[in-house]
């Protein structure tokens, strides 16, 4: 008989309890061609569930049994399983095999069934789905890590504190301060101001700003026009007005951008999606589609804005509350973060008492005080008649697991709003804010800016 692995993998599911509660997780019954096989893994894999234990050969036969097989089948199963070979081979081998086959047969029903797909024959999915079909197959993989060992990983803690973490980072000084170095992968990062005070306008700069620094940026839009934020990036990046944009001449225009192609790599996408209608589904589906299609990866991914984004989970107008539902859109887009390997910027409005409020807190977030509880950061843009005329903005931290959110708990930045442009104030102006966070007033020209 031709030596398969199949054989060898089902023996040691049998035999081998260490091999088993390894492996069991993540094999398939898809992965078994022959239908004797995959009844056999099943009831394997059924009992491991039911008893937490590896099956005995004399269990696994009245197992079997309760399968629907007919006579001549459980005599063909117990002749295989009776054949099959007590074999001694290396766990590390024998698992090395077993995962290089899952990631095999994975890929082979991937093919199969996107093959399926563009002929018509599966009605549940559409060609959409091919491109998540074969990056799941392509992801297979054991997962060797079963948690740190604090007395015996001690060293490799050391060189956690002492690695240089990948960020990204800000062309703002302040806010490169109070994140020690910028946004760091695998976050979500939420801005919260009232209706018109900037919210488009900083991701808009800061989207601006990555593309300078040689990096990728998406941008996920479900408020305006994708030419409408391309528009606010072209103000800020070639340092003219929103208003002077349109009338510049077409030679000017390519001339400007062309300066703007020399100084850096970087590239941003722009995608809009219907108010309320789109989802970490479809923004997953969009990061794959851009990966296959034009080799883009994304370094930092922002969403305009969350509030309006619809759940993978929950469907809009179900009985669901205002506070689960946001909660679930902010936890499927820090998913999202993570199984990307990214940080995702976002912003939300303020309740109808933050919008008047001069000193912004968490409990003003609007719909779902479930958002502030699961980002990472998350930071209040305040602005008063006072601080337009000085064509200044006001920050407040309100949560940060980066660093001490007292410290530079309010700062100011400039904000050029024809250019679409923030930038760092004077030192004296931050002298005027209150460095420690603990309520002071500011001086006198913020006298009635309650802080």
């Amino acid at each position: 008989m031709t030596p398969r692995i199949e054989r060898t993998i089902l023996s040691n599911l049998i035999h081998n309890e260490e091999f088993a509660r390894k492996v069991i997780p993540f094999i398939k019954e898809e992965y078994f061609q022959d239908a004797i096989e995959k009844v056999i893994f099943k009831s394997i894999w059924r009992y491991a569930e039911e008893y937490k234990s590896t099956v005995t050969p004399a269990a696994l036969a009245i197992e079997v049994k309760k399968t629907s097989l007919n006579d001549e089948q459980y005599r063909v199963s117990l002749e295989y399983l009776e054949s099959l070979p007590i074999e001694d081979v290396g766990f590390e081998w024998l698992t090395n095999e077993t995962e290089q086959w899952c990631k095999d047969k994975a890929i082979y029903n991937a093919v199969l069934n996107s093959i399926h797909i563009i002929e018509g024959k599966d009605k549940d999915q559409t060609p959409d789905t091919l491109p998540s079909l074969l990056s799941d197959a392509l992801s297979v993989s054991f997962d060797k890590h079963v948690g740190h060992d604090y007395m015996e990983q001690s060293e490799d803690r050391f060189e956690y504190y002492n690695r240089s973490e990948s960020k990204i980072s800000f062309d703002l000084d302040f806010f490169n301060r109070i994140t020690k170095g910028g946004l760091p992968n695998k976050t979500l990062n939420i801005a919260i101001a009232g209706t018109g005070v900037g919210k488009s306008l900083f991701m808009c700069h800061m989207a601006a700003s990555v593309m300078m620094q040689g990096k990728n940026a998406l941008y996920i839009t479900l408020e305006m026009a994708e030419e409408r934020i391309a528009e606010r990036v072209d103000a800020n990046l070639m340092n003219v007005t929103m208003d002077d944009l349109h009338d510049l001449p077409k030679h000017m225009y390519e001339s400007k951008f062309a300066k703007l192609q020399k100084k850096t790599q970087g590239k941003l996408i722009v995608k809009e999606y219907p108010t309320a209608s789109a989802h970490c589904g479809h923004f997953r589906s969009l990061l794959n589609e851009l990966m296959l299609k034009k080799d883009f990866k994304p370094d930092i991914v922002f969403v305009d804005y969350i509030n309006i984004c619809a759940s993978s989970r929950f469907k809009a107008g179900a009985n669901v509350n205002s506070y689960t539902y946001i909660k679930g859109i902010a936890e499927e887009l820090r998913g999202l973060a993570v199984e990307f390997d990214l940080p995702i910027v976002s912003a939300t409005q303020t309740t109808r008492t933050g919008f008047v409020s001069t000193d912004i807190g968490l409990e003003d977030t609007s719909e779902s005080f479930g958002l502030p509880a699961t980002a990472d950061f998350m930071f209040a843009l305040i602005q008063t008649e006072e601080l337009e005329e000085l064509n200044q903005i006001l920050i407040k931290q309100l949560k940060n697991r980066y660093a001490d959110p007292t410290a530079n708990k309010k700062f100011i930045i400039g904000v050029d709003r024809a250019k679409m442009k923030l930038y760092d104030v004077n030192q004296t102006a931050q002298e005027d804010m209150v460095d420690n966070g603990q309520g002071e007033e500011l001086i006198d020209r913020f006298a009635d800016f309650k802080v």
